[in-house]
């Protein structure tokens, strides 16, 4: 006991230091069970305990609660009403406005206020100024006049980060790219505090979204989605043909006239356009001879002595000697000295006899290519002639000869080659989405880059079944007739053709954006909503597509600025997707 008395004034101590440790533990407990934890690239995910990010694995953070401020501040921006200050000179850190009494916050802006169209956060008073960001000239800003019935908002949390109010440059002013982060005016901002947000997100990727206001890596806040947006990105009995990543997109006529939109109808009738390539000048394979010698024998003389030379139908082009030849006219006079022996007698069998011999010797002569002229000579003259002049067979130019004087030839050797030129062939390659156009009996235009004067007409006169696998053409052939010899082999000529499709809906080829799986079309509706639609496009040629599906006549079309569109329909589908996922 009396040890027990020595130790309490130690051990009272102790106890008091414990009792309170273990006081300022549970409340510190408690506290810690109350706060909330989220992940900074994540802040939809939160958690009621310290851990980790299970989609990044960053480390999770509490999330600050700040309570509004006692003392209303004195000083406010107009645009940003979360920048305060109790110095009247300040300015807003955002926008650069000056700082106005608090109490006159929600009075409309008396001096003129100028912002960019495409940074709606830059907002200067200077008329003649630029955006710093992109150099445009800076637009006004006409902000409506509140309602009387318009309360006076109470002050934010300046702990807290809203979206970002903005204004309008002028009435119906709306970027085409993004129309969820377009310029209000003070009007607009009002009702828009009344409207429901579904979520934020990014102004740079619109798949990134919150259900909190914040702010990307880059500092720049995320956007408000409304529930009225969604509803017009998404209309009911939207028709069928609509892009899955594409929605349709609704603007105001002065929205469509500073976005530069332009449309146009769509008509019916024939796309006509030019193709143009690159001919080869051939000889017509239907107008080439070659000459060649029926029996043995040896040039006497050449008459056609030259490649090139001219010759026409019927002239001499070589002297050939023939012992064949030579027993051949022996025999065909003494068939007619026997024809002129019988053709007295009484019998008529011998006089038929005496006939048939005479034809006989004549036909061998004719198969041998003795000229007529020559048999006819031979007959008058009942003399034999030791050389033979064989005379061209057809006109033309001597394009090949093999031969010269003193030459032995046998039968079945190639004399000389005889190409007649007036008519020629011009071969021309078209690609295969040109080459479907071609058809048989199209009339063709030659020229030449050289002699621009000189125009020649002709048609299409066959397409070659087979595709060429090395250059991926088609091979056509046209006929020229050629008078006067302007056209020679292996010459270039550019060929065009006048190409005509059947009657179709046709649009100005701007109109169609190619994705690479398909083509688009932006039409506008009755109710001046502009509806993304697959369309399925024919030729294309002189500005103009054909439209094989998708578009009817009389409907309109974007021709212009439908990339802006395009963006536009692209981000309203990225918003609808994300909130169908929420």
């Amino acid at each position: 006991m009396n040890t027990l008395r020595k130790r309490i004034p130690f051990l009272l101590p102790l106890l008091f230091i414990g009792l309170m440790w273990a006081g300022l533990s549970g409340c510190g407990s408690k506290e810690e069970a109350g706060k909330s934890y989220h992940c900074p690239m994540h802040p939809t995910y939160i958690s009621d305990r310290p851990g980790d990010c299970p989609i990044c694995g960053m480390r999770l953070v509490p999330i600050e609660t700040k309570t509004a401020p006692t003392v209303a501040p004195k000083y406010v921006c107009p645009m940003h009403p979360e920048i305060t200050s109790d110095q009247p000179d300040d300015r807003c850190s955002l926008c650069g406005m000056k700082l106005v009494p608090a109490g006159r916050a929600k009075q409309p802006i008396t001096e003129p206020l100028y912002t960019c169209p495409m940074h709606p956060e830059v907002l200067l008073h200077d008329p003649n100024a630029r955006c710093p960001k992109c150099g445009m000239k800076l637009t006004e800003v006409k902000p409506a006049t509140p309602t009387p019935a318009a309360v006076e908002p109470a002050l934010p949390d300046p702990g807290l980060q809203p979206p970002m109010p903005t204004a309008t440059p002028a009435a119906g002013h709306e970027h085409s790219g993004n129309a969820s982060a377009m310029p209000q005016s003070t009007g607009e901002a009002a009702r828009a505090s009344e409207r429901r947000i579904l979520f934020y997100r990014s102004p740079m990727d619109p798949a990134v979204t919150s259900p909190v206001p914040a702010q990307d890596s880059m500092g720049m806040d995320f956007i408000p989605v409304y529930a009225d947006e969604m509803a017009q990105t998404a209309p009911a009995g939207a028709p069928a043909g609509v892009p899955g990543e594409l929605a349709p997109v609704h603007l105001t006529e002065e929205s469509l006239r500073l976005a530069g939109v332009q449309i146009v109808e769509a008509t019916l009738g024939k796309l006509r356009y030019t193709t143009r390539t690159v001919g080869a000048v051939l000889a017509d394979e239907t107008r080439v001879r070659h000459v060649h010698t029926k029996i043995a024998g040896f040039v006497e003389k050449l008459y056609a002595n030259f490649t090139g030379q001219a010759v026409r139908k019927g002239d001499p082009i070589l002297s050939l000697y023939s012992p064949e030849l030579l027993s051949t006219q022996e025999e065909f006079l003494r068939a007619l000295e026997l024809h002129k022996r019988f053709r007295d007698s009484r019998i008529p069998e011998v006089r038929k006899g005496g006939d048939d011999l005479l034809a006989a010797a004549r036909r061998r002569l004719e198969l041998f290519d003795v000229p007529a002229d020559f048999i006819a000579n031979l007959t008058r003259t009942g003399k034999p002639q030791r050389t033979v002049v064989l005379n061209a067979p057809v006109s033309g130019f001597v394009t090949s000869k093999d031969i010269y004087e003193g030459h032995r030839v046998e039968p079945g050797m190639e004399l000389f080659v005889i190409t007649d030129l007036s008519h020629v062939w011009v071969e021309a390659d078209f690609y295969e989405y040109e080459a479907r156009a071609v058809r048989v009996g199209q009339e063709a235009t030659l020229t030449f880059p050289y002699d621009p004067d000189l125009e020649l007409k002709g048609r299409v006169a066959y397409i070659y079944p087979y595709l060429n696998p090395e250059s991926r053409t088609l091979k056509v052939r046209l006929d020229f007739a050629n008078p006067a010899l302007a056209l020679k082999p292996s010459m270039y000529a550019d060929v065009t053709l006048q190409i005509d499709t059947a009657e179709a809906v046709v649009v100005p080829d701007s109109a169609v954006m190619d994705t690479g799986l398909r083509q688009v079309v932006f039409v506008q509706e009755a109710d001046g909503r502009l509806l993304p639609r697959g369309v399925k496009v024919g030729l294309r040629g002189n500005g103009q597509a054909q439209i094989l599906s998708g578009v009817r006549p009389g409907e309109k079309v974007v021709v212009k600025a439908n990339f802006l569109i395009d963006s536009e329909s692209r981000l309203r589908a990225a918003i609808q997707g994300m909130s169908g996922g929420m």
